[in-house]
Order: structure tokens, then C-alpha cells, then sequence
């Protein structure tokens, strides 16, 4: 044999040796490999082991959501003198009113719909309510109850300028088979005045009872425009009792005493108007004269309200001030009505710039002074001027109508008295009146 080539063959046998445990390595782990990958495809259709992982991502989502709930439940816990919510307006509640028994309460809509909630218990979790709907193309923006809470005057904002509707129900007719229920009657409208202050806005509407002298106990409406003018109205047949101009140039709110003897107005200007409706014998309006002016503010009046004896009017002004003014003189001798108290408005803007309030209310008993700013809704002490308590945010948006219920309300086992709250955030809110110490 060749030794050339006895030499080739020698080198590649001993290069084979070399090779075979290398291979042989190589082989065994891709075999290995192979073995693993098709195990691990297999193993889904198992079935304990896939049944974790789906366990595991529910139980985590459902816990975050859980703990995002409890945290955003906190966030919007209610303030304590919040009892309850009254839901189901499909817009921006514009005003509200309080029947004289306080059972009745009565909102107005921008969605086109007037509601009269029936207030058997504060506390209840749903109300039932009569459903008004005003004709179309108007937006209620006030109320005020006329002789019962079955009957509501309406002041409804249309394109062409403000119309006033009062509703009423025809009286339910009796059967003496017992076995059948008689159906509640829709409410229908009793009298109706369109354009009522030649296209001017309705601001507010107020209604009392004329109680005073020889006012037949009817209840008096008055209207007042957002220009100068203020028409009263008999509440029951609609018709005109008499007008009144204030020539201040704008007017911001209207309202009357109690017991239907005075009309005051806050205006543009820092004084404040009081007019007085004088009675026939008979029972109806004479005439209506006014009698006093309320002078000392320094910047334009914002907000009134009479005391429920209708001898002193709680004003507040853009100077950062309220003042409590006894309009019981004799004025016919030209005697001036006196300021009884000032205290400064306690609230305040982050630079600390005194507010103003928009509007305000005084409790039955003449000790609370509710009031409004933006969505800030604050109890005062009408003694001292005093913070009673403050909710802040108290809607969702500006609050945009206030009242007391006249009389306590029902509220679980208690009689509780109760302050009512409209926002833009389409609610009206139930709110408890905070205690008022001795001290």
C-alpha cells in the first residue's frame, strides 16, 4: 500500500474517534429539545395546570376595580347635613319652590318639564312626583305655589319672551262603588299670560299669602323682569293686581313679605326698594304704593329676604356685607327705616378677596341663614353672623335655586327641617339644618 495513502486513511479514522462524542452530544441535546417542545405543546390540554393563570388575571382586575370603587366612594362621601337626592331631571334645575305645608316640592326644568315631589319622608329612597310638561318650545325658570300644592304658577322662557302658566287639578270626583279607584287627574293650565314682560326674562318668581289687614288670605304672585319692571298677580284667576318700575336699570331678584303686606327689590343699585300693597275692604289689591328705601350698602344689592314676621329684611351686597334692616316704622311720618346689624359676608376667595353671595334664605324659625355661592353652599348664625357649617362643592356646578320647607319634614323616626338646593348638575338636594348653639 501506498504510504501516502495509508497515512489519509489513518488521519481520518482518528478524526472520526475525535468527531463521534462530539456528534454524539450534539444529537442528544436536539433530541432533548425536540422532547421538551413537544411536551410543552401537549400540556394545555391537561387539566389543572392552564386553569391558574385565567384564575389569577380576574382575581387582580377585579380587586383594582373594587379598590378604585371604595376610593372614589370616599371621595364623594356625603357632607353630614346632606339627606337625600332627588334624580331624574334631564337637565339643569332653574328653580324650586316649598308648598305652605312643605310636603310639596316643586321644580322647574330646562328640559322642558315642571315636577312636584311629594315629601312624605326625607329620607325615602325614591319620591313620587307629578309630571308637568310645559307647552312646547318653553323652558321653566321659576315656580311658586298659588292657593294649594296642587296648584303652581310657571314662568316658562320661549324664543319670543317669558310666559306665565299656572296649573291646576280638577278635584277627584267620589264613587260609592268601592271597588273602583279613581284615576289622579293630569294637571291642565287655568290661566296662561303671554310675553308677560314684553320679551324680557322672568328672574324670579314669589308668592304669599295676604294675610295682612284686610287681604282676603289669597296668594299674591309677583314676577319680576330682568329690566326694571315687577307685575303682581292674583294667584288663583291670574289677573293683574298692580306694577312697579324700580328704575335702577336692571333688576336682580324680587320677592314679598310673609304675610303679603311689602314688595322689595334688589337692583343695580346699592339701595333697596320697598313697596307697600294696600287692601279694600273687600279683600282685594288697591293699589301698591312705595313706602321706604334701604339706604347704606356702597355697591349694588345682590340678594334679599324678608323675616318670617315680616318686620325686618336681610339684605347683601357686593361691598362684602350683610345688614338687617327693621323696616317696623312709621314711615307715613316719614320715619326711616334703622340698620340693626352689619356683619361682613365670611367667605373668601384663595387670595383672600371677600365674596359676594348669589343668593340666600332664612330657616322657619329665623336663626339660619342659608347661602350660596357658585356650587358653595354655607350656614350662617343671623344672630352673630357666625359659621355654622360650610359644604363646599355642595353641587356639581353652580347652584342655581334655594328654599326652606316652611314646616319640619319628616325624616325617618325625626322632624327634621329641611333646606332644598338646585345645581346645573341636573339634582335638587335635601340638606338638614345644621344646630345653632346657645352661645
Amino acid at each position: 500500500m501506498d504510504p501516502v495513502v495509508s497515512i489519509s486513511v489513518l488521519s481520518a479514522l482518528l478524526g472520526a474517534v475525535i468527531a463521534l462524542p462530539f456528534f454524539k452530544t450534539y444529537f442528544l441535546k436536539r433530541r432533548s429539545e425536540v422532547q421538551s417542545t413537544a411536551k410543552a405543546e401537549l400540556q394545555p390540554s391537561g387539566p389543572k395546570k392552564p386553569s391558574k393563570p385565567p384564575q389569577l388575571v380576574p382575581r387582580k382586575s377585579h380587586f383594582k376595580a373594587h379598590s378604585h370603587a371604595s376610593v372614589k366612594d370616599q371621595n364623594k362621601r356625603h357632607h353630614p347635613l346632606d339627606l337625600n337626592t332627588l334624580k331624574g331631571h334631564g337637565d339643569s334645575v332653574t328653580g324650586l319652590c316649598f308648598s305652605s305645608d312643605g310636603r310639596s316640592l316643586a321644580t322647574a326644568c330646562a328640559d322642558g318639564v315642571v315636577r312636584v315631589f311629594k315629601l312624605d319622608d326625607a329620607s325615602s329612597k325614591s319620591f313620587k312626583f307629578l309630571r308637568i310638561g310645559v307647552p312646547a318650545g318653553g323652558h321653566p325658570t321659576a315656580v311658586a305655589f298659588s292657593d294649594d300644592p296642587s296648584s303652581v304658577v310657571v314662568a316658562s322662557q320661549t324664543l319670543s319672551g317669558d310666559n306665565l302658566y299656572m296649573y291646576g287639578e280638577e278635584k277627584v270626583k267620589t264613587s260609592n262603588d268601592n271597588k273602583q279607584q279613581s284615576k289622579l287627574p293630569l294637571p291642565e293650565i287655568k290661566w296662561e299670560h303671554q310675553k308677560v314682560h314684553e320679551k324680557r326674562a322672568i328672574l324670579t318668581l314669589a308668592g304669599a299669602t295676604s294675610s295682612y289687614g284686610n287681604g282676603d288670605g289669597s296668594t299674591i304672585i309677583a314676577s319680576c323682569s330682568e329690566v326694571t319692571d315687577i307685575i303682581l298677580w292674583h294667584g288663583k284667576t291670574g289677573k293683574i293686581l298692580g306694577n312697579v318700575d324700580t328704575n335702577q336699570l336692571k333688576n336682580n331678584m324680587a320677592t314679598i313679605s310673609p304675610n303679603g303686606r311689602f314688595l322689595a327689590a334688589a337692583a343695580f343699585t346699592a339701595d333697596v326698594k320697598v313697596w307697600e300693597i294696600v287692601y279694600s275692604k273687600d279683600g282685594s289689591v288697591k293699589e301698591v304704593t312705595k313706602v321706604m328705601q334701604l339706604k347704606g350698602h356702597k355697591s349694588a344689592v345682590t340678594w334679599l329676604c324678608f323675616s318670617m314676621n315680616s318686620e325686618q329684611i336681610i339684605t347683601s351686597a357686593k361691598d362684602g356685607s350683610i345688614r338687617i334692616w327693621n323696616i317696623n316704622v312709621r314711615y307715613h311720618l316719614d320715619e326711616d327705616p334703622k340698620i340693626v346689624k352689619v356683619f361682613p359676608i365670611p367667605l373668601h376667595d384663595s387670595s383672600g378677596s371677600t365674596l359676594h353671595y348669589d343668593q340666600f334664605a332664612l330657616s322657619p324659625d329665623g336663626k339660619i341663614l342659608a347661602t350660596t355661592y357658585g356650587s358653595t353652599l354655607q350656614w350662617l348664625c343671623i344672630e352673630i353672623g357666625k359659621v355654622l357649617d360650610t359644604a363646599e362643592k355642595a353641587h356639581d356646578g353652580d347652584i342655581t335655586s334655594i328654599a326652606w320647607a316652611p314646616k319640619a319634614i319628616p325624616t325617618g323616626n325625626e322632624q327634621v327641617v329641611v333646606l332644598a338646593t338646585a345645581g346645573v348638575d341636573k339634582k335638587v338636594k335635601l340638606w338638614a339644618a345644621p344646630s345653632v348653639n346657645s352661645s
